[in-house]
């Protein structure tokens, strides 16, 4: 292997490991949320979390914003860690007891309202994580979500983020209409944003090609 490919090759795998602690630092990420079902809500309504197998949740805390006036309408409180598959569920209590949502990790009372709405996460400082806005926003309303608002999903269906892990911080980008709600079946692979992969791998396959026709131009 010459110079420049071993230089390459070295630098290319940096970019990954790069990559890939930029994507686990934005971790944990709200992967899911379903919040009108087909008919009563209760014991439906859940919200589902991705990150880093074993981190913590405990101090975490979701909330629901209104979109009308921007006020909470709903704080969770989590307590557990994100399981071995990544995820970490938390589901509606049911008004008789338990839930209609299968693996649920965490049992709490809510039911956030239908859009323009918001679902913001907090870490244990109370700074914000992330957060979801959907709906229709119109003048004078609150979105407290990311870059453009996801759809307003219909009754039975559920928002989820494209790819279970990706970011890029535009929820209109990240996240589409799931007709069946897959709560706890997210993928569990972090993968890393294309655009910023994309920029880099060919920003250093580009290098070589560069240091070869300077070369070239310094021998004549």
């Amino acid at each position: 292997m010459n110079c420049f490919s071993l230089r390459s090759a070295l630098a290319l795998g940096a970019a990954f490991a790069l990559l890939g602690t930029t994507q686990v630092a934005a971790l944990p990420l709200l992967s899911e949320v379903f919040y009108d079902a087909s008919g009563s809500d209760d014991g439906f309504v859940f919200v589902e979390i991705s990150g880093q197998p074993g981190a913590l949740l405990t101090g975490f805390s979701v909330e629901g914003v209104n979109g009308s006036d921007g006020s909470v309408t709903g704080t969770l409180l989590l307590s557990g860690q994100i399981g071995a598959d990544g995820l970490f569920v938390v589901a509606d209590l049911a008004s008789g007891g338990g839930t209609s949502v299968v693996g649920a990790d965490q049992l709490l009372n809510f039911d956030f309202q239908n859009g323009p709405d918001s679902v913001v996460l907090r870490d244990a400082g109370g700074s914000i994580v992330d957060s979801l806005g959907y709906g229709s926003f119109g003048v004078g309303q609150v979105f407290a979500g990311e870059g453009g608002a996801a759809p307003d999903a219909p009754a039975g269906s559920s928002l989820a983020r494209h790819g279970g892990w990706a970011d890029t911080d535009d929820n209109a980008v990240d996240f589409g209409v799931l007709a069946s709600p897959t709560p706890g079946s997210a993928p569990g692979v972090p993968v890393p944003e294309p655009s910023q992969l994309g920029f880099l791998v060919g920003l250093l396959l580009a290098r070589p090609m560069v240091s070869r026709r300077t070369a070239g131009r310094t021998r004549r």
